[in-house]
């Protein structure tokens, strides 16, 4: 009888990591690409820019104060743990390069200085690249948030926030190109939310095959840190940079990062005492 009760416990914890799984990859994800459209289409789309600072303090944040921490503390091998977080850094190097990821924090008339019509160039023939390396970009984000839910909940929480403030301004982005390259708003946002749901596949498969071989999630979640890392420092602050040009703007960069940085420390403190 003891045992049945120790089974049933377990199954309950186990339905309830894959649920939260399930609704933060929505978060994540398709939810997020709502909440793009919204803004893309508002009065605060002057402020997405301001976003990408906060964005870039919540990733070094999630990865330096809790996603490497936790993969730390698992006892594997540090030395291999290191190797994983260089290669993870080289790896995503090498697939921007080769277009798989693709990062758009700019749209028409963001003050980024681009020629006119940059946007309708690079999307016309590119929109369904957009959207594929969206797609497989999201579903290696529901993996990763997966792998922080099996390590703890509230890590997972904590890495969804960190991957949805980052998507919003970057589905902003794609979402102004799909327009831009020709198609409806309601295509470009039927197609986005598409996209988005691949998050959701992620994140179940992710699920179970992290469930079985439970040697391989310090390694996912030291990738996951490598991700955050890579788009801070090679996507987000190179745009802060270009927005610097705008008088005083360094100190709402300097300030939002910061403050992405301090949600991070204080909602985890206490996080890796296990």
């Amino acid at each position: 009888m003891r045992r049945r009760r120790q089974l049933g416990a377990g199954a309950l914890i186990v339905s309830a990591t894959l649920l939260m799984t399930i609704v933060a990859t929505l978060l994540a994800g398709a939810a997020s690409v709502l909440a793009a459209a919204w803004l893309s289409l508002s009065l605060l789309s002057r402020m997405v820019h301001r976003l990408v600072s906060l964005s870039a303090g919540l990733l070094l944040g999630s990865a330096v104060l809790n996603l490497i921490p936790e993969a730390f503390e698992s006892g594997v091998d540090l030395h291999a743990l290191a190797w994983t977080l260089l290669l993870g850094l080289i790896g995503f190097f090498a697939l921007e390069k080769l277009a798989v990821l693709r990062h758009s924090h700019h749209h028409e008339g963001d003050g980024h200085d681009h020629r006119d019509g940059h946007d309708r160039d690079e999307a016309g023939p590119g929109g369904l690249l957009i959207l594929v390396g969206d797609g497989i970009h999201n579903f290696a984000d529901g993996v990763m948030i997966a792998a922080a839910f099996i390590a703890d909940p509230a890590l997972g929480w904590l890495t969804t926030v960190a991957i949805a403030a980052h998507e919003i301004p970057q589905e902003i982005g794609d979402f102004i190109i799909l327009v831009n390259a020709g198609y409806t708003r309601g295509r470009a946002l039927f197609y986005n939310v598409l996209s988005g749901l691949s998050a959701v596949a992620g994140g179940v498969i992710g699920y179970f095959a992290l469930s079985s071989t439970q040697q391989l999630l310090p390694y996912v979640l030291v990738l996951a840190a490598a991700s955050f890392i890579y788009v801070a420092l090679a996507d987000l602050i190179p745009d802060m940079h270009r927005e610097t040009r705008r008088g005083g703007e360094w100190f709402w960069q300097f300030a939002l990062m910061m403050a992405g940085v301090a949600i991070i420390a204080v909602s985890t403190a206490g996080l890796h005492a296990h």
